[in-house]
């Protein structure tokens, strides 16, 4: 097995050994499927939006400039005891008991206050952070359908190839079978051969011609699916330029930088800052204010009554003006008991932390065993490539054969059609193998790293 695999590592052209070589072509469908494809312009668009949640964050420390004014008309009944005051001539006492009094007027008040947050607990440094680990790890994430996309373009065009290659096939043998229909045709005429001949020729023909139309039909639904997933023009679809070669991995691959481990290892660590975050509410917060207001009482008016002289008193005021009022200052709210809440924030993140790290143990551990099992069927694909090459070096060389007997008339017209129809199965097998081989290489490959990384344009 070992000897065939080299074979083939040494009959591979120098163009095979560039990883994943594409066409110019099949590169352009890549960018324009990755462009299309729903599910990673969905992510897209989760990345910005946990770029801007992150923006939103740090923004807490930008001062706040507010400003509100507010007008309203009062009007209120109230008690008023002062003490009692004696007249030294009269001895008459002024405000003795308690007075009812009524009051009206306007008020108007407008104020501009900016506020800023001066220490949160590490709660926004510690969230912005979380926020931007997650922001990485949904990178990591996205490269996964990237990968899927690609994989499933090169593969689609490599079905695409194995159709045009089977069309050909079937013109290859409509022209051998042409031919016997021709040299049969003659035998008959001169009695050396029987119609019985001709018509299993014509019915080989017929079977070749109904493989050509479901052929045809599977290249249309092929070519279909990928205007689909790249927007491109079926006819130029049907015209990529795409060879299907061996890919060989000549290079040591491993897990180090598979995008789940590295989007495992982002999320992790936004979960430890996540806990951090949770933690930070345990301290004060601390914050500076500054701010200008204006107050004023217009149109006010009280009556006062004084039943000891039976008098009312009418009191009015033009206006009450506060201007400016100036405020500056430091506030501080430390949360001392909020009945357990926080306690459990900081436990569920801390439950959160540890489930993310034993996601993140499980798929280095699955990871190195996919690997395993790729490589293992890269290398099977290897051997059933060589298989399959000698198979078909075989059936051509016992067609040329059944050709010449049945020529010399030592073997019948069902060996000799047997004999075509082996060459185009075992010649269909063997591209069939080589595109299984692609994939296992593809599915190695994507299971050391990232696909867009091996992907070279020739």
């Amino acid at each position: 097995m070992k000897k065939s695999i080299l074979i083939i590592l040494l009959s591979v052209s120098a163009t095979t050994f560039a990883q994943i070589p594409v066409s110019s072509d099949v590169n352009q469908a890549i960018q324009l499927a990755l462009q299309k494809d729903v599910t990673i312009k969905n992510q897209n668009i989760e990345k910005t939006k946990l770029d801007l949640e992150h923006k939103s964050v740090l923004n807490k420390y930008i001062p706040k400039v507010e400003a509100s004014a507010l007008y309203g008309y009062l009007n209120s009944k109230g008690s008023l005891d002062i003490p009692t005051v004696t007249l030294p001539i009269t001895g008459m006492q002024l405000f003795s008991g308690a007075s009812d009094f009524t009051t009206k007027g306007q008020a108007f008040h407008g104020n501009v206050m900016a506020k800023t947050v001066l220490f949160s607990g590490g709660q926004i440094m510690n969230g912005a952070k979380a926020l931007q680990y997650k922001k990485e790890g949904t990178s990591y994430m996205m490269d996964l359908q990237n990968d899927a996309v690609i994989k499933d373009v090169i593969l689609s065009y490599d079905q695409l190839q194995m159709l045009k290659i089977a069309d050909q096939l079937i013109n290859d043998s409509e022209k051998r079978l042409l031919k016997e229909t021709e040299r049969v045709e003659k035998a008959i005429s001169l009695g050396l051969a029987i119609p019985y001949d001709r018509d299993k020729i014509k019915l080989a023909t017929l079977e070749l011609e109904s493989k050509r139309t479901d052929v045809k039909r599977k290249q249309e639904l092929l070519a279909l699916k990928i205007n689909q997933i790249t927007g491109l023009d079926v006819n130029d679809v049907l015209n990529t330029h795409h060879s299907v070669e061996p890919i060989v991995i000549l290079e040591e691959l491993s897990t180090e930088n598979k995008n789940e481990n590295k989007a495992l290892q982002a999320f992790q660590k936004a979960s430890e800052y996540a806990v951090k975050k949770e933690k930070g509410s345990l301290l004060p917060t601390i914050g500076a204010f500054g701010g200008y207001s204006y107050t004023s009482l217009f149109n006010t008016e009280m009556n006062v009554p004084f039943q000891s002289i039976n008098q009312t008193a009418h009191l009015k005021m033009d206006a009450l003006t506060f201007n400016p009022t100036w405020m500056v200052g430091v506030a501080m709210k430390w949360e001392l008991f909020s009945g357990f809440e926080r306690k459990h924030k900081i436990e569920e993140a801390e439950l959160n932390a540890e489930q993310i790290k034993n996601k993140q143990v499980d798929a280095e551990e699955k990871l190195v065993l996919q690997l395993t099992k790729n490589k293992m069927e890269y290398e099977s694909m290897l051997h059933q490539m060589d298989i399959a090459k000698q198979r078909e070096k075989i059936a051509q060389n016992n067609n040329e054969m059944a050709e010449k007997q049945y020529k010399a008339g030592l073997i019948s017209v069902t060996e000799r059609l047997a004999a075509e129809n082996d060459i185009y199965k075992e010649s269909l097998n063997k591209i069939e193998t080589i595109i299984k081989q692609r994939q296992a290489a593809i599915e190695t490959y994507q299971s050391a790293g990232s696909l867009t990384s091996y992907i070279s344009i020739q």
